[in-house]
Formats: C-alpha cells, structure tokens, sequence
C-alpha cells in the first residue's frame, strides 16, 4: 500500500483584481455558507419517518429511493418551475399521495416538515463569523436560487434583503436576478460583489451582469476541481473559505479609512518578506 499523500497547505486567496472596496455584496446561500447535502439527506429521512406515522401507504409506495426518483421526473416534467424550488417540492408531494390514494390535504403538513428540515443548516465552520464581519462592513443582500428562509435560519438581521429565483421569476445565472438585486441596493452593477461557489450559476451569471465577483472554492471541491477552467472570464477574487473575503474585505476597507496605518503595515510586511518570514499573498486564478 502506498503511502497518503501529506496535506497540502490551503492556496493564498487571488486578489490581482480585487484592489478597491464594493458598495455592497450580493450572496449565495446553499453551498457557500452551508453545505446542502447534509440538509437534503436529513429531509429524506425525516420526511420519510414522518409518512411512515401519518401516511403509512405513501411511505411504502416511495421509500427514499422511490422518493428521489420522483422528485427527479417532476423536475424534468415542469422546467418552467425550474426557479421555484418550492413548487417542485409541493408537486412531488402531491403526486405522491395521490398516487398512494391519500388525501391531498397531506401536502401541507408534509411540507411544513420539508421546511423545517431544510431550514436547519450546518454552517461551514468559518462561514457564521465571516458573515457577520462582512455584514459589518457593507450591505450583504441574499441572493439564492433555493428557497432557505433566513428569519427561520436565524441570520436575517445580517442582510439588508433577500431575493429568490422564485421571487424573480428566473434563478441565475440569468442577468435579470443580479440587476434586480443591484436595483434594490441602489448599486450600479460594477459596485456590487456577488459572492458564491458555483462557477457558472454565481460567477459566470454575475460577470456577465457586469457585477463584481468572489468564488468560494473551498477544500472539499478542489479534488474536482482544482483550477478556474475559464480563460476569457475570470473572479476579481478566489477564494477556499468566506473568512479570506473577510480578511481581503477588512485590508481594503483600513486602506480607504486609515492609509497611514495601511501603508505601516504594508512596511512591516516588507520588512519580514526581506527576512524571508513572509508567506505568499498571490496565486493566479
């Protein structure tokens, strides 16, 4: 057996093109300050237990497996309700009581056990402070292709707003979301950051939209993909956990405010670089 490979050390974040402060940031949700597999797995178990208690035939007509199945041709039945992943959810459930000859006044209740479910996250370990210090700098508006409820999650005093794909009418990458999210900021779109992990839903859509933007690339989804894989757009910043954005966001924000210290600290950082102390800041894209 060979032997493990040691742990690499997390990269420096890229910042070649992140040099002035946003007005605001727009922000991703699932997957950016939370993984949603462990949500999706815990909803299929609890809401399964939950047919097995009060809709006995449902449950035995679609275990998990059956479940996910459905679910799966309802998205590919309705692609107009691609944006409102609500909708998609009541319409599973509704198909599968009546396919199980249970009433549909079922829906509700098993929907309400869906949203609690989906509304318990796991933050990332650094992501809770590092939105709360971002939060404390700009406006941090939501800006989600899912449906998390951020008052249920307990986290709505640390944005300004929210929009959904729902909501809007389209999910990104669509332009219009990101627009109408810099509309309700009061923001041009070159003074907004859109912040998140997915390539093209969060960083294509939201260049395209002339904003700003950060990829959340964090060290679980580096094995699959480990480099930015596009040549003719790139992110202002790239980073492997929300607290570097914090870090970048903060230098940038004493920058504005206090150049002395800024330009001090700047000296010091030479000054250990010269005694070979200093780590790299820079890594291309």
């Amino acid at each position: 057996m060979s032997a493990a490979a040691a742990p690499t050390a997390a990269p420096a974040p890229y910042h070649q093109g992140m040099q002035t402060l946003p007005r605001a940031i727009t922000l991703d949700l699932d997957d950016t300050l939370w993984p949603f597999a462990p949500i999706g797995a815990r909803i299929e178990r609890v809401l399964d237990d939950w047919l097995r208690t009060h809709s006995p035939r449902t449950a035995e007509r679609f275990p998990i497996p059956a479940m996910r199945a459905l679910r799966d041709r309802v998205f590919v039945d309705h692609p107009h309700l691609l944006h409102d992943m609500s909708a998609l959810r009541r319409r599973t459930l509704q198909i599968a009581f009546a396919e199980s000859d249970e009433p549909e006044t079922l829906v509700d209740a098993a929907y309400a056990v869906f949203f609690a479910e989906r509304n318990r996250v796991e933050w990332y370990p650094d992501a809770l402070q590092a939105l709360e210090r971002l939060s404390a700098r700009l406006p941090v508006f939501a800006l989600t292709n899912g449906n998390a409820d951020l008052a249920a999650i307990g986290v709505d005093h640390l944005f300004v707003g929210q929009l959904g794909a729902r909501e809007h009418g389209a999910a990104k990458p669509d332009a219009g979301i990101f627009l109408a999210a810099c509309a309700q900021l009061g923001c041009a779109p070159h003074e907004v950051l859109h912040v998140g992990d997915h390539i093209e839903m969060d960083v294509l859509g939201a260049a395209r939209a002339g904003l700003r933007t950060v990829w959340v690339h964090r060290e679980d989804q580096r094995a699959h993909r480990p480099d930015w894989p596009h040549a003719d757009i790139a992110p202002d910043l790239i980073v492997h956990e929300l607290a570097a954005l914090a870090d970048r966001i903060d230098a940038l924000h004493d920058a504005l405010h206090d150049p002395l210290r800024t330009a001090h600290s700047d000296t010091s950082s030479r000054a250990h670089a010269d005694a070979g102390d200093a780590r790299p800041t820079e890594t291309p894209p």
